[in-house]
């Protein structure tokens, strides 16, 4: 069943998301909708949000949810977001239970991985993280950053937990 909510203003439910520390997906129209209810355009998949697995990234930047899907490999589901990284702003050490396949859609990211060298990535570059490998993006200005990643990740993991840093220099 398909249903359009057009209400609510972008502008004030991505204010009242960063008041909350939220990503905007997570008290737009979508996650208003009933359980099992897909919006129409977005492709944003519809969960209550007490189904939804953690994003510990999501307190840092302004994460959108585009879609989610179960993957053909079974045990794992496809998740993609666009994430807005402010100017000079970080991410923090993180890992996803799955593989990360992004792509930069504006401004200069400086990507650290463990393990490999420190790279500067611009709008167009893509990149890979693996499985579970802790790595930080930081914005280096003057814009915000943009960057679209798909996940595939297991099915019911948070799709981002912090690890300690300290560990990863």
């Amino acid at each position: 069943m398909r249903r359009r909510f057009k209400d609510l203003s972008i502008v004030p439910v991505t204010s009242l998301a960063l008041a909350m520390m939220l990503p905007a997906g997570a008290v737009s129209a979508q996650s208003a909708a009933p359980h099992g209810a897909a919006a129409s355009g977005s492709g944003d998949r519809t969960m209550a949000s007490s189904e939804r697995p953690r994003d510990d990234l999501a307190a840092k930047l302004v994460r959108r949810e585009v879609q989610r899907s179960p993957s053909s490999i079974p045990g794992r589901e496809i998740v993609q977001v666009e994430t807005s990284i402010p100017a000079g702003v970080e991410s923090g050490w993180h890992v996803h239970p799955g593989e990360e396949v992004g792509y930069i859609i504006a401004g200069r990211v400086e990507m650290k991985v463990r393990g490999r060298s420190n790279i500067i990535l611009h709008a167009g570059d893509g990149f890979l993280i693996p499985p579970r490998t802790p790595h930080n993006a930081r914005d280096l200005g003057p814009d915000t950053g943009r960057m679209l990643s798909t996940y595939i990740v297991e099915t019911g993991q948070p799709l981002a937990t912090f690890v300690d840093q300290h560990a990863q220099r």
